[in-house]
């Protein structure tokens, strides 16, 4: 879970353009940048010692060594050779809509998995076990990501809203307190109405969970824990698709610490709302 090249290829674009430069010399010649001083490194890009550290604290990385570990990493797996999100395009035939949609989406997860800090899951599932209240929000493909968690919260009996109108995300935030988390969803990390409510569950002392694409964004800088999804579909027109089952696959992941956390009582709430569903649609 620390892919060094899939770091700087999810991260690049969120980069300062001095800081880019330095991050595209990285990708195009990375066995080169493996034996390279720092200083050798700021001379070929034309740049500063410090603005190459800078990039690597942005993407994460506690400084250039750390950086030449994980693309060491990186090029002992090889991969970053594998072929990258494939596009739509006209005229495919069902065989190959199939074969590529699921090549995005499972790409899509292992290079989540490529920036997932597992120490940040961790933070996530104890403070959504301590929490009162869950608020999950999300606009437009991000909703459906909320209302997935909704769903899961539910079935453990965990009191959890999924909201993704903006009215009603403010009126709820109103009445957050320090003892309930907001689980903010959304790809970009900029959605204005997601940072809206954000604001407001912070004057009232709510912790917030972020769940972004990785990099620099407004939602990240604003949360208490960061969880990142891979960034790489930005290019494809078939948008939404590859990135929320990245998203999915994290709010898979928090149910199921969440439900691990309190075993027992999570066998015993899910047999019994299985039993109740299954009572009504057997009469």
């Amino acid at each position: 879970m620390n892919d060094g090249m899939e770091k700087i290829r999810q991260g690049i674009s969120t980069l300062k353009p001095s800081e880019q430069k330095v991050a595209q010399y990285i990708i195009e010649n990375y066995e080169k940048v493996l034996t390279m001083p720092i200083a050798k490194l700021a001379k070929e890009c034309n740049t500063s010692e410090p603005t190459i550290i800078r990039m690597c604290r942005s993407l994460q990385f506690k400084g250039f060594r750390d950086l030449k570990l994980s693309i060491s990493a990186s090029v002992y797996n090889k991969k970053f050779e594998i072929d990258r999100y494939k596009d739509l395009s006209t005229k495919l035939s069902i065989l190959e809509i199939t074969n590529f949609v699921s090549h995005n989406n499972l790409l899509s997860i292992e290079d989540t998995l490529s920036v997932l800090d597992v120490r940040e899951v961790e933070k996530a599932v104890n403070l959504l076990n301590h929490s009162r209240r869950i608020l999950a929000i999300g606009v437009g493909a991000s909703a459906i990501v909320a209302l997935d968690f909704e769903q899961k919260c539910k079935r453990i009996n965990r009191w959890c809203d999924a909201l993704w109108d903006s009215h009603s995300q403010l009126t709820s935030a109103v009445h957050l307190t320090a003892n309930d988390t907001v689980l903010a969803i959304s790809y970009s990390g900029e959605t204005k109405e997601i940072m809206d409510t954000i604001k407001i569950a912070k004057q009232n002392n709510a912790k917030i969970i972020s769940l972004t694409s990785f990099g620099n964004n407004s939602i990240q800088k604003m949360a208490d824990i960061n969880l990142f999804a891979s960034s790489q579909e930005e290019s494809i027109r078939s948008s939404a698709t590859a990135s929320r089952i990245a998203q999915l696959n994290i709010i898979d992941i928090l149910y199921t610490g969440l439900a691990s956390m309190n075993y027992e009582q999570s066998v015993e709430y899910l047999d019994r709302t299985r039993e109740a569903i299954d009572t009504i649609f057997q009469k």
